[in-house]
């Protein structure tokens, strides 16, 4: 003899479970049309992965490549870790949308070479407009600086574009740019 309410207790289950289920796939397939990707799979913009560029070029030559008016670290047996921040105001062509096509990289870098017992606000500091020609390997690196005979704001608006001269002339590195960069250099200047 069968009970009548066992079969139906079953049968309540599987529904419930069956809903259960349902109501599972569609919320992951709501999640997925939420957030088609994970942040950390989407690809860098091209202005991000131009400033990492200049970032580490910059970081890996030697500071006499991009050094201003005769500074230079002081001699150690150990090469000073050279920390930088960027500001990239824009490059050429100017249409291209992926880094390869870029060839050349018009904007500002603030280093600070990373000596031992150095903090930031007596280190050697490299700043000021910077091109990088990214048709060379490594890319070249040209700084704007006066000569005797030219001006500093002459000599800019001989090098940059106009609509990258004036960037140039008015905004140097965005606050968050400038707190990670004093950051990495703290943290390099305690290691050397």
């Amino acid at each position: 003899m069968t009970v009548p309410w066992k079969g139906l207790a079953g049968r309540l289950r599987n529904r419930y479970v069956g809903a259960a289920a349902i109501l599972l796939v569609a919320s992951a397939g709501a999640a997925v049309l939420a957030y088609p990707e994970a942040p950390e799979a989407k690809a860098p913009d091209l202005n991000s992965q131009i400033a990492t560029l200049m970032r580490g070029t910059l970081e890996q030559s030697d500071p006499e490549q991009h050094n201003h008016a005769g500074h230079a670290a002081a001699q150690q047996a150990t090469p000073a870790a050279v920390i930088c921040g960027v500001r990239a105001y824009g490059h050429e062509p100017a249409q291209a949308t992926t880094l390869a096509e870029v060839r050349t990289v018009y904007g500002f870098h603030l280093c600070g070479v990373a000596e031992q017992k150095r903090p930031w606000d007596v280190a050697v500091k490299l700043a000021g407009p910077v091109i990088l020609d990214l048709g060379t390997s490594p890319p070249g690196i040209q700084v704007v600086e006066a000569t005797e005979d030219v001006k500093f704001a002459d000599r800019l608006r001989q090098m940059f574009p106009p609509k990258y001269a004036e960037l140039a002339s008015k905004e140097a590195l965005a606050p968050s740019e400038m707190a990670d960069l004093r950051r990495r250099y703290d943290t390099a200047a305690s290691l050397a």
